[in-house]
């Protein structure tokens, strides 16, 4: 899907029920990341701020910017005296000097030329800088495929306006490639995290939290009932419950890269 827009509506609450879930993916991805001298990281879209806070602990003489596109997101985070909180889309965010760490946690696929994007972003590190990065990987999930079939039903396609995109996260060694060709040393992993959740009714709460945000804020009242009702329904035909509730399978892509 695109970049979320300017009037997309952020839910820290209906986020935040899936916190434990959502953080995994984050310490897997900082634990791989190598030590050595920080002076200065930069979090890229870093919601409330909460995974924020323990890269302060994790480099305790580092400058910590936290950078994200919602307001709501933003007016959670605790203050930090190291850290400081800036409202911005990261399509157009800049540091104002070279970073030593770049750590993005499921925020890049919603910003689209991938390889533009890697190239910006290796741009901002300094010499022997790393650039950290996990993405959803799960473009082809029952929970994406139906969603981009709703949005262009007639009944609800004009309220929407564009269509989500297809493919928003390439494959693993497409990244692997590019991070070469800029000059760094990469290392490139995929892990599909298995959760254990109530029902199929819950992974559409999870999703409301994330992949349908555009859609709650651009339709409304018997509309967006019938979008729910609709992707509920056929969402429960893909994740049927068992005794123990439902498996609802996530894959995700990391990488790490040094530049050199």
């Amino acid at each position: 899907m695109t970049h979320p827009s300017p009037t997309t509506v952020w839910d820290p609450a209906l986020y935040a029920r899936f916190e434990r879930e959502r953080a995994q993916p984050f310490f897997d991805l900082v634990a791989r990341v190598p030590g050595g001298p920080v002076a200065s990281v930069a979090d890229l879209g870093c919601g409330d701020g909460a995974l924020t806070r323990t890269l302060a602990d994790r480099w305790p003489a580092a400058a910590i910017t936290g950078v994200d596109a919602s307001a709501e997101m933003l007016a959670r985070a605790t203050p930090h005296p190291r850290i400081a909180f800036v409202r911005a889309d990261l399509r157009d965010w800049r540091p104002d000097a070279p970073l030593d760490r770049i750590v993005s946690n499921a925020a890049l696929q919603w910003v689209g030329d991938h390889e533009g994007l890697l190239a910006r972003l290796v741009g901002m590190l300094a010499p022997g800088g790393v650039l950290a990065v996990q993405m959803p990987h799960n473009d082809d999930a029952p929970t994406h495929r139906i969603a981009a079939s709703l949005w262009r039903d007639p009944r609800f396609a004009a309220a929407l306006g564009e269509p989500p995109s297809a493919r928003r996260v390439h494959e693993a060694s497409w990244y692997g490639e590019r991070l070469l060709a800029l000059g760094c040393e990469p290392e490139v992993w995929q892990t599909t995290y298995l959760h254990r959740l109530a029902s199929p009714d819950a992974i559409v709460d999870w999703v409301r939290g994330t992949l349908l945000r555009p859609v709650l804020s651009r339709l409304a009242g018997d509309t967006l009932a019938a979008f729910l009702a609709t992707y509920t329904a056929q969402l429960r035909e893909h994740y049927p419950t068992g005794p123990h509730g439902v498996w609802f399978p996530f894959p995700r892509l990391f990488f790490v890269a040094r530049r050199s």
